[in-house]
């Protein structure tokens, strides 16, 4: 399955973002009222400067405390993060996720974002397609 066939199965379109400057504690409070797991940095909202998952703040509360929560998002950010583009598989890309040790990546076209792929949705669509096969070897073995 393809990168672009994933995101076209998403209930929800579009990708959360916030601004480099913003305070740290605002991403977390973003990323609580959407109850997702990261944000995609980025000045423009088509080109993404980083991204900032929930263990990333987590992980620098534990380091600092929650002063570290003042702190600018570009500060915290993964820079530069890895982006797909829509005519990858899924399964390179679960295999990329897994060797980098992240669960989302931004997916690209024409140098801009188009949207976010998760590690949720890429094993959501592989069991789609597995489903999909067994139900088809199972007719083959029945005659249908």
């Amino acid at each position: 399955m393809l990168v672009s066939q994933v995101l076209k199965s998403k209930a929800a379109a579009g990708v959360v973002t916030i601004e480099p400057e913003a305070s740290v504690a605002e991403a977390a409070r973003l990323l609580s009222s959407k109850r997702i797991g990261t944000v995609v940095v980025t000045k423009d909202g088509k080109h993404a400067a980083g991204v900032l998952s929930e263990r990333d703040i987590v992980r620098e509360v534990g380091k600092r405390g929650p002063t570290c929560l003042n702190d600018k998002v570009v500060d915290m950010m993964t820079r530069d993060p890895v982006v797909c583009v829509g005519t990858d598989t899924a399964d390179e890309v679960l295999s990329r996720m897994t060797e980098g040790r992240f669960r989302h990546m931004p997916v690209v076209e024409n140098g801009a974002m188009i949207g976010l792929i998760t590690i949720g949705d890429v094993v959501k669509a592989r069991l789609t397609e597995l489903s999909m096969e067994k139900d088809a070897l199972e007719g083959m073995i029945m005659g249908h």
